[in-house]
């Protein structure tokens, strides 16, 4: 029998160019933000690979809204 990883959306990670899609800047400014706690950390995926958390993307597009 195989079994079937489940993953909800809030626990799917995005790679930079599908959140750079979500939240439009420039990579640069995409890092510099993250340097100063404006933006989410990444979770590194593998030994030169990051990601970002699709829930971490969520609450700061959501709150970009609010403005």
């Amino acid at each position: 029998m195989i079994k079937t990883l489940s993953i909800s959306p809030s626990d799917a990670l995005l790679r930079l160019p599908q959140v750079l899609l979500l939240y439009p800047i420039s990579r640069s400014a995409w890092f510099a933000g993250i340097k100063t706690g404006r933006f989410p950390s990444s979770v590194k995926i593998s030994t030169r690979s990051v990601a970002w958390r699709s829930s971490d993307i969520k609450v700061l597009v959501d709150s970009l809204k609010s403005i």
